[in-house]
């Protein structure tokens, strides 16, 4: 019961992380698990799947062996619950002995010195399938070279798309949003020219990040529009990582800068805050290294789980992480409002700052987009000031309301 429970968790696991199919190429060596998810994709009417499998070895040589147990399968999600479910309850022995899967091939097909396999399959039901190999020999360890390529074809059977049904608009998408960015970025520079005797370095800086995440979406729709005519990324993927990783760097670093009050506030960064940068920084490359091992191997790595872990973990902890600065920015302007006599300017900068934690919190649960244009227009140059000449009515009405900051918790 435990190891069926297993088997289940580790199959749900892997086809619940994000990963667009395309031409793959793994090698598998001495591996004894049961289960082994290799690529998910969403067939239309008109799918195919070609599986080449090549210098095959089994751990045990005895031609006696019931291979039909071994082999591979398609199988949806909701299908894979009911075939646990005949596990558990002992009407199958093994997942390619249930009706319930497409089978592909099973290792009964070797003869003799044989060590290669080849199949194409036709797949006229619409659905999301995974490719699924089975191994139900206990102790016996598998080494073979894998390459799979599923696609669909479109009415006239002639054209492919790699990309899963669902996701076939995705380089479309992607050029949208490198556009809108684009225009983002040019925005943002004509603001810059307009204001230029109130910028600052972290204006500059802010354009910087949204340059990086031009580029990054548009290596990406390229990435994405070789995968859906040709199963390969053509070297773009790698581009993608690169500013992928910049922006990521630059994104988190601007956001620990904006909270510390960096360049607008003050010139410098206290021991306290560049620590913060110290930590999350490598974290990021950390994340990012992460990312490009779960993207580049897939699911079917025995550490793919792993690493798909420590990218969350990562991922969270640097959004925590950059939170402190923000927080600490907000203590020191209430702290100050009550020593310094300016009252009308610290409300406004302690607005501002709290403001900016509350979407910073759920930036992640939001559209990324909207975090950058909220961004730059609170932290946006200006030629006068709202921090700068307060009367005494503002003055004594600013005291007022900071008298219940008290209330007031983070």
């Amino acid at each position: 019961m435990a190891s069926r429970f297993l088997l289940f968790s580790l199959f749900t696991s892997l086809l619940l992380s994000f990963s667009l199919a395309e031409v793959h190429f793994s090698e598998i060596r001495s591996d004894d698990r049961q289960i082994i998810p290799f690529d998910e994709f969403g067939f239309t009417h008109f799918g195919r799947l070609e599986l080449n499998v090549t210098n095959i070895h089994l751990s045990n040589p005895n031609p006696d062996l019931d291979r039909s147990k071994i082999g591979f399968f398609l199988c949806t999600f909701d299908s894979w619950l009911h075939v646990t479910n005949q596990l558990e309850d002992g009407e199958i022995t093994c997942a390619l002995q249930s009706n319930l899967i497409k089978p592909v091939l099973t290792f009964n097909d070797l003869i003799k010195d044989q060590t290669s396999l080849s199949k194409t399959l036709t797949q006229n039901d619409a659905d999301q399938y995974s490719l699924v190999f089975a191994n139900c020999l206990t102790s016996l360890k598998v080494s073979m070279d894998v390459k799979s390529a599923m696609y669909n074809l479109d009415k006239g059977g002639k054209v492919r798309d790699y990309l899963s049904a669902g996701k076939t608009m995705l380089p479309r998408v992607y050029y949208l949003l490198s556009l809108i960015y684009f225009v983002l970025a040019g925005v943002w520079i004509y603001v810059l020219h307009k204001k230029r005797l109130t910028v600052y370095r972290i204006h500059f800086f802010m354009l910087a990040v949204v340059i990086l995440k031009t580029m990054n979406l548009l290596c990406e729709a390229e990435d994405k529009s070789y995968i859906k005519r040709t199963g390969y990324a053509h070297g773009w993927d790698v581009l993608f990582y690169i500013f992928s990783f910049l922006k990521g760097i630059t994104l988190f670093t601007l956001i620990v800068l904006i909270g510390t009050g960096w360049s607008f506030l003050k010139p410098y960064l206290q021991g306290k805050e560049k620590k913060v940068l110290m930590i999350v920084i490598p974290l990021q490359v950390v994340a990012n290294i992460a990312q490009v091992l779960i993207d580049e191997n897939g699911p079917y790595e025995q550490d793919g789980v792993t690493w798909k872990q420590v990218f969350l973990l990562v991922d969270v902890v640097c959004c925590c992480a950059v939170l402190f600065p923000i927080v600490w920015s907000i203590k020191n302007l209430r702290e100050a409002s009550r020593t310094d006599g300016k009252a009308a300017v610290n409300l406004m900068k302690l607005t501002l700052f709290r403001q900016y934690y509350i979407v910073r919190g759920g930036w992640r649960i939001g559209y990324l987009g909207v975090f950058y244009v909220f961004t730059g227009y609170k932290f946006k140059p200006e030629a006068h000031n709202p921090y700068f000449v307060v009367d005494d009515e503002e003055e004594e009405a600013a005291a007022e309301a900071l008298k219940l900051e008290d209330e007031f918790e983070l």
